[in-house]
Parts: structure tokens; sequence; C-alpha cells
């Protein structure tokens, strides 16, 4: 049976998930401010440390396990399994805090958890857009997707502090717990999916996996996708996650000047995902690379000692990864074969998790032994020749995607 899908702009269904995914980012971002908060307060630098990066290690084990099994299972199935299991993993937290109280082994206990369903929701939710709208609506489905939950990420950051502060980690864990009954009910009364996508439950998992790899081999596209957007935030996150604060301070701007090049960064990314909802370029895959290129560049100017160079730095920042990102999110989903969309996009994320601890000890040693101009030189050139190399090698008429 044929399924009318309506324009994305009179798309009511689609606009509702958008609002009750963007509300779930924003507990998230609640809750995981309230995870770091509670963990600095009862443990020592270094446990704190280890509670924060618990969820990193099974969602590092079970991510390809997550890919295989997006691309076996309904995908409404799977979230709302998942979604249960997080419910269920805040009311663990929940009674804990409540009851015994807060422990170091309760707070491991619940990034682990909470890990664990990264690993299969993740996955999943990736093949979603592809299920609801048509290819032509990729791009903007990206976009608005993206601007809600920004959105969602920093209201949730900002009201986390307040939140914690007045009720501790019970309070941030039960309004986590009421945006994802929201997200439940939505899954299970609202959402349906349209666009059907082939299954692989003939396959064992492990086979699935391997077949998955076997794919990337045959499809350079598809391959040149995984590979660099697997790199994407290996040169951009250790410069704003380490090399603005070692900037700032070694230059005696204040910590005010730092949220100032956070902001820059933030409002950067959400006007230009907002601006790819209704103009975009035709070769998406194209300019997405060239966009990331001038992002290289820009991490290269962080290594002016100069306040007004900073910001316009963190400024091309943001534009570039928030545009870049709608664009190659769509490219990725319009190109990947329907059938392994779950497994890429799991390949995809386990190159970020796995290399981003790496990437960041390496930036920090090169800013210690070095200097930190040339840490952001270096990490900025490197991005920007790989993906000179990436827009090279998808510019052939078989290779573009836009």
């Amino acid at each position: 049976m044929t399924v009318l899908v309506p324009p994305l702009a009179r798309d009511r269904m689609v606009h509702g998930w958008w609002a009750v995914k963007g509300l779930s980012d924003a507990g998230d971002a609640a809750w995981t401010l309230a995870l770091a908060w509670t963990a600095v307060q009862i443990a020592s630098p270094g446990v704190a440390g280890l509670i924060v990066a618990a969820g990193t290690v099974p969602r590092a084990l079970l991510l390809l396990l997550g890919g295989a099994v997006a691309d076996r299972q309904p995908t409404r199935q799977v979230l709302i399994s998942v979604t249960l299991a997080r419910l269920a993993v805040l009311a663990a937290a929940l009674a804990g805090a409540l009851g015994p109280g807060v422990s170091v082994p309760l707070l491991i206990a619940v990034a682990v958890g909470f890990g664990c369903c990264d690993a299969l929701f993740e996955p999943a939710s990736a093949t979603l857009a592809r299920q609801l709208v048509v290819d032509d609506d990729l791009a903007a489905y990206s976009g608005a997707a993206q601007t809600v939950t920004r959105l969602g990420t920093m209201a949730g950051a900002a009201l986390g502090g307040g939140l914690v502060a007045a009720g501790g980690l019970a309070a941030s864990a039960l309004a986590n717990a009421v945006t994802y009954v929201g997200v439940l009910s939505y899954l299970t009364l609202v959402l349906r999916l349209r666009i059907p996508l082939p299954r692989t439950r003939e396959l064992p998992v492990l086979r699935s996996i391997l077949d998955g790899f076997g794919y990337l081999r045959r499809d350079p596209t598809a391959r040149v996708l995984v590979l660099t957007l697997s790199g994407l935030n290996l040169a951009v996150g250790p410069a704003l996650g380490l090399g603005s604060a070692l900037l700032v301070r070694q230059q005696g701007w204040g910590a005010s000047w730092l949220g100032a090049l956070e902001a820059c960064v933030a409002g950067g990314a959400l006007c230009a995902a907002a601006t790819m909802i209704r103009r975009r370029p035709r070769q998406e895959a194209r300019w997405g690379f060239v966009l990331l290129v001038v992002q290289g560049g820009a991490i290269m100017l962080l290594a002016l000692p100069r306040l007004p160079a900073a910001m316009v730095a963190c400024l091309l920042i943001g534009v570039s990864a928030g545009a870049a990102s709608v664009l190659l999110s769509a490219v990725f989903m319009r190109t990947v074969a329907p059938a392994y969309l779950g497994r890429l996009a799991s390949m995809q994320r386990l190159g970020d998790d796995v290399l981003m601890p790496a990437a960041m000890s390496g930036f920090g040693a090169l800013a210690a032994g070095a200097s930190l101009g040339t840490a952001f030189l270096l990490f900025g050139g490197a991005m920007s020749g790989m993906m000179a190399v990436a827009l090279l090698r998808i510019r052939s008429p078989q290779a573009s995607p836009g």
C-alpha cells in the first residue's frame, strides 16, 4: 500500500516528533549536568572523571550490535524498548537517591546503563528520517531536527544547574523521566513510519555486522562518507573542548570570554542549521566538505592570540559545523543503501567514540610540549587536508550524491 507523505512544512506528525525529541534533549542535558555535578561532590576528581566517562565504554562496545539491531528490527519497536529501558535506569537512580542515598557505585551503574541504551537508540534513530520523509526533504528534516536538538540542549544545560541545586540528582532524574514518558507516548500513540526499509533478519548478528563492513569495502562513496564523518570531531572537539579554555587562560581574558566564545560557536551553528532548512546548495556533498575545509582553517585561526580573531574563528567553526552537518547528514542518508543505514551509522559514531580520547590527549600533549598555537595549526591543518581529500574523492559524477 502506498502511503502519501505530506510536504514537510505541513507534516504535523514530524513537527510533533521534533518537539517531543527537543524536550527529551533538554532533559538529557540537565541530567548530564546533574550527573557530573553530583560526581564531583561525592568523589575525588579522578573518580568523578571515571563516573562521567563510564557510559562511553559500553556504548563503544555495543554500537556495532546496535547498528545490526537497527537494520534487523522495526525501528519503532527498538526506540520504544530503549525508551522503556532508559526509564528503568532513571527509576533506579531516583530510588537510590531517595533511599540509601547517592553513591559512586550508583552513579557508575546509571552511567553504564545510559551508555548501553545510547548504543541501541542512536543507530535506530539514524534510520528514522529515511522512513518518515521523501529524499528531497532529508536536508530540511536534518536541519530542523538539529536546530531543535541544539535549542533543547542549550535550554537543558541552562536550567540543569538550578534543577540540581534545588533538588539534587533526584529532581534531575524525575524531570528527565517525564520527558521520556512524553517520547514513549508519542512513539506509541502518534508516530507512524511511512517508507519501509529492507531488513536483514535472515543473517545472524555477527554476519550482519561483517556484512556492513563488506558493504563499506564495496561502495567507495559510502566509505568516504563514513571515514570522514567519523573523524569530523577529532580536530574541532579538542580545539573547542580543551584548546579554547587553554587560550582564554593563557591570555588572561577571563572566564566570561570563554562563555562568549562558546556562544559564538553555538549561535553560528544554530543559525546555519536553521538556514539550511530553506536554503541549501544543489551539490550538498561538495559544499558540505568545502565548509569543513573552511572549518579547519578557522581552527588554525585560533593560533592567533587575539580576542577578535578567536571570536571570528569560533563563529566560523559554528557556522561551518551547523551547515555542513545538515548537508552531509542528508547526503549520508540518501547515499547509503537503506538496508545498511543502521550499521554504517554505528560505524561512524564508533570511530568518533574510540578516537576522541586519543585526540584530546594528543592535543593536550602538543600544547604542553610545543605550544598551543602549534596544536591549533596542526589539528586545523590536518582537518582541512583530510576534508580536501574527501572533497576530491566525492566530486566524481558517480560519487556526488548532492
